[in-house]
């Protein structure tokens, strides 16, 4: 059974949560589905699909105050802005409020800058200021510290409201050690960007480990939805489970 401090922190996260389905085969039934969960009880931050199914999405979630969010240059992370701005326009014009961005990580690793700033740029610019831009560093494949910390600096100066670990497609997704440098950055910044932990993340406890470290360097008061989120999809039906428990 659910202890109270279980159940205090599943209330806590669940505003948190970006309820995510990103399968190839997925179905306007089972977005629907997705978008029915995200109505029942606490609600997440957003739900996040395909830009082909931000239309489904969008009419599913009609009255709730749950934000559609949708992915693009995903999961690669191409170089090719001109793509980019047609995906981000394509998205935000079919119900996306916000957009989760892959950076052009392989580009940075080779030292291209300019092509993977010339991206985010493109993205940024079709978002302006009524669509969240988040920046999915695809913090596995970067590898190093000091490629990680690189990536969110480029983000943070090109102006994203949010920096995000992973796609959760490949081998090393959203780690401790790897959240801890961008949330470093994100606080020598003075926490005007927010942080969404992504990839992997699947039980409570994971989740309490991304809390802490964002409280430790950001304080309590800083983790809301406009700057804090996870996003998960198993997760979900664990913090369901948690708040159904007896008062």
């Amino acid at each position: 059974m659910p202890d109270a401090a279980s159940r205090s922190l599943a209330a806590r996260l669940m505003p948190l949560l970006d309820l995510t389905r990103l399968g190839e085969d997925d179905t306007p039934e089972q977005i629907v589905a997705l978008c029915a969960r995200a109505r029942c009880g606490v609600s997440p931050a957003a739900v996040c699909v395909y830009p082909e199914h931000a239309t489904t999405a969008r009419r599913a979630l009609a009255g709730a105050a749950v934000k559609v969010a949708s992915v693009v240059n995903f999961p690669d992370g191409g170089s090719d802005a001109a793509r980019v701005e047609r995906e981000t326009r394509r998205a935000i014009a079919a119900g996306a409020d916000e957009i989760d961005l892959v950076l052009p990580w392989a580009a940075l690793c080779r030292g291209d800058v300019a092509a993977a700033r010339a991206v985010v740029d493109a993205a940024r610019r079709v978002c302006g200021t009524a669509h969240a831009l988040k920046l999915i560093l695809e913090t596995g494949e970067l590898g190093t510290p000091a490629r990680i910390r690189a990536a969110a600096e480029l983000g943070i100066a090109a102006g994203v409201d949010f920096l995000k670990t992973s796609t959760g497609k490949v081998a090393v997704n959203a780690t401790p050690e790897a959240a801890a440098i961008v949330l470093d950055v994100i606080a020598a910044h003075g926490g005007r960007c927010g942080f969404k932990a992504a990839g992997g993340i699947r039980h409570v406890t994971d989740a309490r480990v991304y809390l802490q470290l964002a409280r430790a360097r950001l304080g309590e008061d800083w983790i809301t939805p406009a700057h804090f989120r996870i996003g998960a999809s198993a997760l979900y039906d664990e913090l369901a489970v948690l708040l159904a428990g007896p008062a």
